[in-house]
């Protein structure tokens, strides 16, 4: 007798983990199309990157701002690119800043403070296009540069000032100069009135000249102790 063929085993099983296979692939190719289009998204309001470029045509310069518009300039700056099309000329923008605590009313506030008010950097290949969204933008005055020229920084000059913004800033900021009044709020010489000696940002002291038994006395305190009158 014929002897009898064995049963194929169902390939069903096979089949369909070589589906899931590749439809998971597939997932994998699509997600990483998606990132590739996705705009990298902003570092934040003073940072701006629209393109990591290691093109060497593309260089850091300097522009004037109206002094205590850079954030704004900034935005500014940053929806003409985007709609102009621009993100392959014009790369990032910096407003370099530090934050520190400001002492107002006695009451610590946590501020970003500008390191060079009244310029921005911007990172571009320079051409007539990209001269021209800069140069037009409302809240810029110029490029810095040689006569008319707009002169690039180098990239160890930006890499000194990005290390200066991420360095510990000191640690409070008084609200008020020397020789202003001021009025102390806390300690044994609260509601007395004084003028301003000195400041030390750094460790957060004020040294205030008051009234005692008629004399001059200097008087220090911290700044949280201390409000403008």
């Amino acid at each position: 007798m014929p002897k009898k063929k064995k049963a194929e085993k169902p390939k069903k099983k096979q089949e369909d983990t070589k589906e899931e296979k590749l439809q998971e692939t597939a997932e994998k190719k699509t997600e990483t199309t998606k990132k590739s289009q996705k705009q990298e998204p902003d570092i934040g309001k003073n940072y701006i990157v629209f393109k990591r470029s290691d093109d060497k045509r593309s260089k850091w310069y300097v522009v004037h701002t109206y002094s205590g518009h850079e954030t704004k300039v900034t935005e500014t700056l940053r929806q003409r690119v985007k709609s102009m099309k621009l993100k392959d000329k014009i790369h990032e923008l910096l407003v370099p800043t530090q934050e520190r605590i400001k002492i107002q009313r006695g009451q610590k506030v946590r501020v970003k403070e500008k390191i060079f008010p009244g310029y921005l950097l911007v990172k571009l290949i320079l051409d007539e296009d990209s001269w021209l969204a800069v140069r037009t933008t409302p809240g810029i005055t110029g490029f810095v540069g040689i006569g008319n020229k707009p002169t690039p920084i180098s990239q160890e000059e930006v890499r000194t000032i990005k290390k200066f913004t991420e360095m510990e800033a000191p640690k409070y900021k008084a609200a008020f100069s020397i020789g202003d009044p001021v009025k102390i709020i806390e300690g044994p010489f609260a509601d007395f009135l004084g003028t301003v000696d000195s400041i030390d940002d750094a460790k957060g002291k004020v040294r205030v000249l008051v009234s005692i038994f008629g004399r001059e006395t200097p008087v220090e305190l911290d700044l949280l102790q201390v409000a403008q009158v």
